[in-house]
């Protein structure tokens, strides 16, 4: 049944893992404009040729504007003629609505007036009047006569005329209303095709082919400076590979290509994560937490390339490696920093140089937060990115067109405008935290302060444990950053381990300092069960000080299943023959499951009992070290912790020199004669 149950499980994580790629993946095309003409060389005026020698695939023509400016299209665009189709039935359908239409005598007479004026009038449109500032042809049938653009009238022009013959401002306004609404009917109505036809024709004749280029022929050679006429080969070249492409275009082929695109670069990101057995993928919240940054990114990037293209740079991308690098380790945050840039460089213009900005960004970002101590980390990672963009900027421009002349200044305001919007990520961790019920460094130094709340009541209620967890944070911190592990983690939950003795400080022999012991007035169950409670007591107060989930930990398993020896013996001892129930006596757990948690477990128990040694000499000090850590091991407390043999050999040695140094024995040296 249990292999059942953990199948079912495992088949739903693969399941939730495949729903949550194909629904960032749709998001992701959904996002990006489907422009399947972008551009497809990078090139300017006066630049060079980056690419290798340029030849025509097929022949095509060259075609030039007859005014290079473009002044010749505008024009032609300002002056088109609008064509509109006559509605010879507007005017009885209009007289039919206003005989039905309600209203006082003196309001009919002037609705009257207004009516018959407008079907006499060259025609009625509910078109906006500020379209009206071109030519206008009226088309009845095949026959077309052309008429000034003040002679049709709009609705604009019906609330003027009503107003001339009332004086009343809101009657005036009602009956323009009914008038516009109710009653007239447009006698000319916008022929859009006919329009959009004529104006094509009109440009189409200012544009003439110059020459035809032949295939194979040599348009530009790599490293040649680009000129005005090179520069329109490339633009016709363009123009002809679009124009075969769109005839050719299949939506929905485009679409599966993008989305094979995504879910390969995601596909080898799983592999990668799978091979070094990173615990990531053990965490969904995790694992969407991932998918979700790549998303909101590419979301920034998506609006930005929809609005203004030229501002892609603006897109502060670098949040993708920091924000990862702040949750977990420097190889997650730079592949997923890669498929990112990756998946969004496909989908933006000048894909290279965009490639090429965010990875070197990106990785000079993941550099830079090795530590995130300090709140101003975060300023200086903004200006390593600010330099690394701008350095790329100007060796690109140097490396071309070998000249600063031609470097564009408003470029390095993009460049701040992004370092500037990256420091966005420091108030984002803080969201995300809760939205993903996930812990960073930097909500751990926060809570390592002894002034928080929680410790600050540990120190007044229960001082001789406040003092016991101090010293077993610095022994685990220190043991941590000898053996490989998160230091501050484990440091942190070392503080908070034992919080739950607040609740009853006195049956805990740290805080009894008058010689009363509470115990001696209980029976050994319910003394074994008030120690105990101290772990549920102490869960309690992690929910009501709103302690990490991982700080949480180290209060569930500091004891893991362990019995509390003491008071056991001691039913033993004086109940003989008695059945005694071990579940009284035992701790709830579970057991460490890791590297932190388990160090705290063993240095919590070390100090302890180091503590009620009554010699505390080098020989019994090695002793308790190596009985409790041996106890551990015998009792499958360390079964679920990554720990190694190694590793516990390590945390041995240490302890016992720790041990030594608090208690100030001095080792015997030999006498040299």
């Amino acid at each position: 049944m249990k292999n059942f149950v953990s199948h079912i499980i495992s088949n739903l994580r693969i399941l939730y893992l495949i729903s949550i790629l194909a629904a960032t993946v749709a998001l992701i095309l959904i996002m990006f404009p489907d422009d399947y003409q972008r551009v497809q060389y990078d090139y300017a005026i006066g630049s060079f040729w980056h690419g290798d020698d340029l030849y025509a695939p097929y022949d095509f023509p060259v075609t030039f504007d007859d005014d290079s400016t473009g002044s010749t299209s505008d024009k032609v665009k300002n002056e088109s003629t609008l064509y509109f189709l006559v509605d010879t039935s507007a005017a009885t359908n209009a007289n039919r609505r206003f005989a039905k239409t309600p209203m006082a005598a003196n309001q009919r007479l002037i609705c009257q007036q207004i009516v018959r004026l407008v079907y006499h009038a060259a025609g009625y449109t509910d078109i906006d009047s500020s379209l009206l500032g071109h030519p206008v042809v009226l088309l009845n049938g095949n026959v077309g006569r052309e008429v000034e653009a003040s002679e049709i009238l709009t609705p604009s022009d019906i609330v003027t005329l009503v107003r001339q013959n009332v004086a009343d401002s809101s009657t005036a306004l009602h009956l323009a209303a009914l008038l516009t609404d109710s009653i007239l009917a447009p006698s000319v109505i916008f022929d859009r095709q006919r329009t959009h036809l004529e104006l094509d024709s009109r440009l189409s004749q200012i544009r003439y082919s110059s020459r035809m280029i032949q295939k194979d022929e040599r348009i530009v050679a790599k490293g040649q400076r680009i000129d005005e006429e090179t520069a329109q080969i490339i633009a016709s070249l363009e123009s002809e590979e679009q124009s075969r492409q769109s005839s050719e275009y299949n939506v929905v082929l485009h679409y599966l290509g993008q989305a094979l695109l995504c879910i390969i670069a995601f596909v080898a990101l799983y592999i990668f994560l799978k091979n070094i057995r990173h615990p990531m993928l053990d965490d969904l919240k995790k694992v969407s937490f991932a998918f979700f940054i790549v998303i909101f990114i590419s979301a920034i990037v998506a609006l930005l390339v929809r609005t203004n293209p030229d501002l892609v740079l603006l897109a502060p991308v670098c949040m993708v490696p920091i924000l990862m690098r702040i949750f977990f380790d420097m190889r997650v945050a730079l592949y997923i920093h890669i498929v990112a840039v990756i998946i969004i460089g496909n989908m933006v213009p000048n894909s290279y140089e965009f490639i090429f900005y965010q990875l070197i960004s990106g990785m000079m970002s993941i550099i830079s937060v090795r530590n995130f101590e300090r709140r101003s980390n975060f300023f200086a990672v903004a200006l390593v990115i600010f330099f690394t963009y701008s350095i790329i900027y100007v060796a690109g421009i140097l490396s071309t067109d070998t000249s600063f002349a031609n470097i564009d200044p408003s470029r390095f305001l993009i460049f701040l405008l992004n370092a500037v919007l990256t420091l966005l990520a420091y108030p984002l961790i803080f969201l995300f935290e809760r939205m993903f019920g996930m812990t960073t460094n930097l909500t751990l130094l926060e809570i390592s302060s002894t002034n928080t709340p929680a410790l600050r009541e540990l120190s007044q209620k229960a001082p001789g444990t406040f003092q016991h967890s101090m010293q077993v944070a610095n022994i685990s911190e220190d043991i941590i950053n000898e053996i490989g592990g998160n230091a501050l983690l484990a440091k942190v939950g070392a503080l908070y381990h034992d919080i739950g003795k607040i609740m009853a400080p006195l049956y805990f022999t740290e805080n009894q300092n008058n010689g009363f012991n509470p115990h001696e007035n209980l029976d050994y169950e319910d003394s074994a069960r008030i120690i105990t409670q101290h772990v549920r007591d102490g869960i309690t107060l992690a929910k009501k000080y709103h302690l990490p989930a991982e700080v949480t930990d180290f209060i569930r398993t500091h004891h893991g299943t362990t019995v509390t020896g003491y008071f056991y013996a001691q039913a033993k001892l004086h109940h003989p023959g008695e059945e005694i129930e071990i579940s009284n006596f035992r701790y709830l757990g579970p057991t460490p499951f890791s590297r932190e948690t388990a160090v705290v477990m063993m240095v919590d128990s070390v100090e302890a009992a180091c503590k009620s040694l009554k010699v505390q000499d080098k020989e019994n000090i090695d002793n308790m070290v190596d009985n409790i850590i041996n106890d551990k091991i015998n009792h499958n407390q360390l079964n679920n912790c990554p720990l190694t043999l190694n590793d516990i050999n390590h945390i041995r040695a240490r302890l016992k020199e720790r041990m030594m140094s608090i208690y100030h024995v001095r080792i015997a040296y030999p006498v040299v004669k």
